[in-house]
């Protein structure tokens, strides 16, 4: 009974070791070098937890242990899904992403940008087991999504921007037009009242307003610090986003001011 009990609780430490595990290699894909400190504050564990957990996956060639952190290997950092990028409020982000999967239906076709968000957006479908298909132009996204063996991945052709990891240009907007989605999920980089959505990525605006013009529902998902924001270029106005999701930490003021000019949000 003692040895049944002790593989019992070996077996529940080891399923606590993988879930770790999958959390710290989803941080490192977005921001390549994590801080020990903050895997401790955000995983709810330990510092000897998460040093012994590094060294194992250092074992396993999965990262490479430094002072205070870890970082991805070289022969790992080249596939990283933004490599060489701070990626901002990564808590924010995956909070409105996860508020937006419970968005996609069983048998759903689904569009998605490029953008981290979108990015984030992929890494918690890829946690749901649901049967659907994902367009997209966003190679990072793809790349996350790619061994869903319940999820179709089509990818658009067209021509590449590699500091986005995305394609864009005619050939991809005659593709993606080609569609018409249950929902697409819009990765922007900024919205205010008085201006609507806009972005700095003059590349992507064509693909998303031809996405907006090909979809049964629109979703721009944004985390809060993009709220009151006027980048480049418009995209569109508020009217022309059916919902707005975002996290929990958006000032109601700034929530009001949106919605008293047309917008819905959750």
């Amino acid at each position: 009974m003692v040895v049944l009990y002790i593989m019992m609780f070996t077996g529940v430490l080891l399923v606590l070791y993988e879930e770790r595990k999958a959390e710290i290699l989803r941080r490192l894909e977005l921001k390549s070098v994590v801080k020990l400190s903050e895997l401790v504050a955000e995983l709810g564990v330990s510092m000897d937890t998460i040093r012994r957990d590094v060294k194992s996956m250092e074992k396993e060639g999965l990262l490479c242990c430094i002072r205070g952190g870890a970082c991805l290997p070289d022969k790992m950092e080249r596939f990283s899904a933004f490599t060489g990028r701070e990626v901002i409020n990564i808590e924010l982000k995956r909070e409105a992403a996860a508020k937006a999967v419970r968005l996609v239906g069983e048998n759903d076709i689904i569009f998605l940008n490029s953008g981290t968000t979108n990015t984030i957006f992929a890494q918690e479908l890829a946690e749901h087991s649901l049967k659907c298909t994902v367009v997209t132009n966003n190679m990072a996204a793809a790349a996350v999504l790619m061994m869903q063996a319940s999820m179709d991945v089509i990818v658009l052709g067209g021509s590449l921007d590699k500091e986005e990891k995305s394609t864009f240009g005619s050939v991809c907007e005659r593709e993606l037009a080609s569609y018409y989605f249950d929902t697409v999920f819009l990765s922007v980089n900024a919205v205010s009242a008085d201006r609507g959505y806009t972005d700095f990525r003059l590349k992507e605006i064509p693909i998303m307003q031809t996405a907006v013009n090909n979809t049964r529902r629109s979703v721009a998902v944004m985390d809060s610090s993009k709220f009151g924001n006027v980048a480049k270029k418009c995209i569109f106005g508020l009217e022309r986003v059916d919902l707005l999701v975002t996290d929990n930490q958006a000032s109601e003021e700034k929530r009001q001011e949106l919605v008293r000019r047309g917008a819905e949000l959750i």
